[in-house]
């Protein structure tokens, strides 16, 4: 098993097969492709055709390179193709089943020391290292869709697994410019581990009807810098593929929170599996295709149309970061400004913190001087909230406490004057809890705006029982006068974003907890294997631990699922006080500024 990797075979030529079929090619390695189909092999040497003549054309590779590496890319209908390989990656159809056939045979055929691969990302591959006549010699070699780009992949050892072979294939996957990351043998392993919990949840909150599959996807995009929203992803990845794995995950876990939600079975079983199938959470041009098309659920332009109120200056209570970038946000889109703060002083501090910023922005070029003097000039900062008298609009940013909120809200409703909108920017707090301590619940909404507001683009609108329609409208017309796209969503816990994105937090702490991977290789998964901007440690100690807490406690409190209790680690850090990196230590540790 020492043996230099220089011949591989990869056992079925679908997508992901081809992908990591052109990356051993173009490797330099000698690649045996197999696959039942004539019609797959023949496409998987035309995908590599065509792959590498963009490369030519992009001045990546030689023509020479080129003809290099189309002749290292052999094509068999046979396994006995693979008699010469040091390694074989199998990357069938994900079922036992298939898989222990292709094992068996392989036994048959291959060198006893010969490495065997599963690409597999659901099923046990110690199970499948159980059929083998040499179990020592199977492991997993999990890669992520398209594999060429992708840098990801998980080495995956069952109890098994011999030292040697999962030695060679780790130094195999650095050879290929990739980033392998050592795991063990349970449903989903890291990566998938995580993502398929969240892309359920996703699956779920769409199915309950509490927003569109657009609003979940793009308060995913532009609420986490993801690369796609998790209904999108869940059609590429195959939602009949993505029931498995989660089948899998609920069969090794029982937490409900993998347990595939309904609209997956249903969707498979109709055969609306994604955009192989041209139809899935989405409609496309043509299977496979990534071209979404119009269907009976797109949103049509004006449809129930109702006219908002009219909204000319803005009030603004706080003075921390949210508030003055809250209250940045509306001035640069020529709205005038009450800035409130309890005190003269925190007010004019919170202003000088928007001056500051603009004046970064006219240093980086992205705003004039003029521009920025005239933003300044629209907004005014006051001691006392008696100044919102006369605004259209009151927005409160104060901080996350129900109690502190009521308070200011009592005020409000005494202060602003009739058919003012009084928008909560809660994150995880009940909106109608606020509305309820006014004389006009009707008028009170939620604008959850995202930190930091001038740059994040998206605003979750939450309208309770008791929003008016021309409210809940004056919002939605607001927000894109301010250039933030707005997504609808109901008055629950989490709302959209944090209901998705706190649950996947908390289970990448559990994996911690049970030593099953380090943080450094949880956030390289993620980053790698998912696109994400930042791993789930990086994330929570930039958001706070004692933030996090708070949210998980709320959704935990409200959807009563053990599944969402909060993480003991997490608990215990920030009982501990490191709370991440406002205290200088949280999951990690960061030098003092």
């Amino acid at each position: 098993m020492d043996t230099p990797l220089t011949t591989i075979a990869v056992v079925g030529l679908g997508t992901m097969g081809t992908g990591i079929a052109e990356v051993l090619a173009r490797a330099g390695r000698e690649v045996i492709g197999i696959d039942i189909s004539e019609a797959a092999a023949r496409q998987a040497v035309a995908s590599l055709e065509a792959s590498t003549a963009r490369a030519v054309r992009r001045e990546r590779i030689t023509e020479q390179e080129r003809r290099d590496v189309l002749a290292r890319f052999r094509t068999f209908s046979d396994l006995r193709a693979a008699a010469d390989a040091e390694l074989v990656i199998e990357v069938v159809p994900e079922t036992y089943e298939i898989k222990q056939q292709v094992f068996r045979e392989l036994d048959a055929v291959v060198s006893p020391a010969t490495i065997l691969a599963t690409g597999t990302n659901a099923l046990s591959v110690t199970r499948l290292a159980a059929e083998s006549q040499h179990p020592e010699r199977v492991l997993g070699l999990h890669f992520f869709n398209p594999a060429p780009a992708m840098k990801l992949v998980e080495v995956v050892s069952s109890v098994l697994t011999a030292p040697p072979a999962v030695e060679s294939v780790t130094r195999l996957a650095r050879e290929l410019g990739k980033e392998p990351v050592a795991v063990g043998d349970r449903p989903g392993f890291v990566a998938d581990g995580l993502l398929f919990g969240y892309l359920n949840q996703a699956a779920a909150m769409y199915e309950a009807n509490y927003a569109s599959r657009e609003d979940i996807d793009a308060a995913m995009k532009l609420g986490c810098g993801l690369p796609m929203g998790p209904l999108a992803l869940l059609d590429l990845i195959g939602i009949d593929t993505a029931r498995t794995v989660l089948e899998a995950m609920y069969s090794a876990s029982h937490d409900r929170l993998h347990a595939p939600a309904p609209v997956l079975g249903q969707l498979s079983e109709a055969g609306l599996t994604g955009r192989k199938a041209g139809r899935g959470f989405y409609t496309y041009d043509a299977p496979g295709s990534q071209t979404v098309v119009p269907d009976a659920l797109t949103p049509k332009a004006g449809a129930d149309a109702v006219t908002g109120r009219s909204v000319s200056s803005v009030g603004v209570a706080g003075s921390g970061t949210m508030a003055s970038g809250i209250a940045e946000v509306f001035a640069k889109a020529g709205y005038a400004v009450v800035l409130a703060a309890r005190g003269q002083e925190k007010a004019d501090t919170a202003k000088a913190r928007i001056a500051k910023s603009l004046g970064r922005s006219v240093a980086k070029g992205r705003l004039t001087q003029e521009a920025r003097d005239e933003t300044l000039a629209r907004i005014t900062a006051s001691g006392s909230l008696d100044s919102f008298a006369d605004v259209d609009l009151a927005v409160e940013a104060v901080a996350e406490d129900l109690e502190i909120k009521q308070q200011l809200f009592t005020t409000l409703d005494k202060v602003c004057k009739p058919g003012a909108v009084l928008a909560t920017t809660t994150s995880s707090l009940p909106v109608v809890a606020v509305a309820r301590v006014t004389s006009r619940p009707e008028d009170v909404v939620g604008m959850h705006f995202f930190n930091p507001a001038p740059a994040m683009k998206l605003v979750e609108v939450v309208r309770t029982v008791l929003t008016a329609d021309d409210v809940h409208a004056t919002v939605r017309e607001v927000c894109v006068k301010v250039r933030k796209h707005p997504v609808d969503c109901g008055d629950r816990a989490g709302f959209i974003v944090n209901a998705l994105l706190f649950p996947y937090l908390n289970n990448a702490i559990k994996m911690v907890e049970e030593h099953y991977a380090s943080l450094d290789d949880i956030d390289a998964a993620m980053k790698l294997g998912g696109g994400y901007p930042m791993g789930p440690f990086e994330l929570l100690d930039v958001v706070g631990l004692d933030v996090s807490l708070a949210i998980e406690k709320v959704l935990h409190s409200e959807f009563r699922d053990p599944g969402l209790a909060p993480a003991p680690l997490l608990e215990h850090l920030v009982a501990a006080g490191c709370l991440g990196r406002k205290t200088g230590r949280g999951f990690r540790e960061y030098a003092r500024r």
